[in-house]
């Protein structure tokens, strides 16, 4: 097997298990690497520490085991066995209430650079390194296997995640099966998922306990759900009661989702109205005090280092301007899934806004992401969503 030999004294981060191998960590490839190929890690004294994916980049290798083992079908079926156990632990397995969970996580599932969501009978899945990528049919087929027929379609939609030098070819489409009925349950609420073109996989998973902390505190609020997407804060609020619910996207094809299941729950709800307008236009043009709760969950304002601090100024301006309209009293749900952006980052972000605000702010919750998108402890940097729950008077 091809070999990465590491600089002496460059193996401290894998000994502590940290499942990434830097390029300025590498002394030597023995071995015609390609990109995507499976390498065995070695120390500059020659000894064994890791197995994993090679990818030309800052980050060299993807570590998939820090034990000898075979990568084939055998190791995927056991991993992904793994991550089904742990939502089957979770209660997330498929019932009359939810048929939507991420069956794999990345790194939080030791399978680094691979996601998994399951909406109902069909996964989706996202390759984020060409090994992945090397590995979709095995991983497709395993997927079948392991769900025993709960799940019979596998759609891959990886052409935007994978590196955008790598000449692979990759499409998107149906690797096993067709399903075109994409009506997903998440705690008993029905949603209309567009794995093939929407964002993502079609759904942000990840806020599945924080949007069911929204229906908590929505009873008898006024509540504005900006960049709504499809709708699924918006769908929690009616449910917890609600006065009144807004939804602001700039897509008007997210804005006809959001319609669609807020129609596919609640009928034709008059509480609910949507708008298909530029969030900060639309936050400069409304009345002061108009809402009492407010969502802020923009998409990632950076996706990468050089546009950190754009990013930070972002979020204080968005947060800014929710502290100067909401009404006294009011809650705010405010997050970032820039993964660059780190929780003290953002939090200093979002507090900087309330300053200038001049508003008093209490911390009512920290927040992250789903349970089902576990974080590696060797690997800190899974936790990508961060969120606050403000109240504001």
């Amino acid at each position: 097997m091809n070999k990465i030999v590491l600089k002496r004294g460059k193996e401290a981060s894998l000994l502590r298990f940290h499942p990434w191998v830097f390029s300025g960590a590498v002394a030597k490839i023995d071995g015609d690497v390609k990109e995507g190929d499976v390498v065995e890690v070695y120390t500059a004294q020659g000894e064994f520490i890791a197995v994993g994916h090679y990818q030309i980049g800052s980050i060299a290798v993807r570590v998939l085991s820090f034990e000898h083992r075979v990568i084939d079908k055998a190791f995927i079926k056991e991993r992904l066995s793994t991550a089904y156990n742990m939502r089957k632990a979770l209660n997330l397995d498929f019932s009359e209430h939810n048929n939507t969970f991420r069956l794999v996580h990345g790194e939080g599932d030791f399978l680094p650079g691979l996601i998994i969501d399951v909406y109902g009978s069909t996964a989706v899945m996202q390759a984020h390194s060409v090994g992945m990528h090397c590995l979709k049919d095995i991983i497709a087929e395993s997927i079948i296997e392991v769900f025993e027929g709960k799940i019979n379609c596998v759609f891959y939609k990886s052409e935007t995640t994978l590196p955008y030098k790598a000449d692979t070819g990759a499409e998107d489409g149906y690797l096993i099966g067709e399903d075109k009925v994409a009506l997903a349950t998440e705690n008993g609420l029905k949603f209309l998922i567009d794995w093939e073109k929407g964002q993502k996989t079609g759904f942000f998973i990840d806020q599945r306990e924080n949007r069911a902390l929204v229906e908590k505190y929505a009873h008898g609020r006024k509540v504005l759900n900006m960049f709504c997407y499809t709708g699924g804060f918006s769908c929690y609020a009616m449910r917890g009661g609600a006065l009144q619910v807004h939804s602001v996207d700039s897509s008007a094809k997210a804005i006809s989702l959001t319609d669609k299941n807020i129609s596919n729950n609640f009928g034709d709800d008059a509480r609910h109205k949507s708008f298909a307008v530029d969030a900060f236009k639309f936050l400069d043009d409304m009345k002061q005090g108009e809402y009492d709760l407010i969502i802020l969950d923009p998409p990632a304002f950076a996706k990468h280092r050089d546009a950190l601090k754009n990013a930070l100024q972002g979020y204080k301006r968005l947060n800014a301007k929710a502290f100067e309209k909401i009404k006294s009293g009011g809650i705010l749900f405010t997050f970032s899934c820039s993964q660059v952006v780190n929780k003290e980052q953002f939090r200093l972000a979002v507090f900087s806004a309330a300053a200038m605000s001049g508003r008093k702010v209490r911390i009512l919750n920290f927040l992250t992401q789903g349970a089902d998108h576990p974080i590696n402890i060797y690997h800190p940097e899974g936790e990508y969503l961060k969120g606050l729950v403000l109240y504001v008077e």
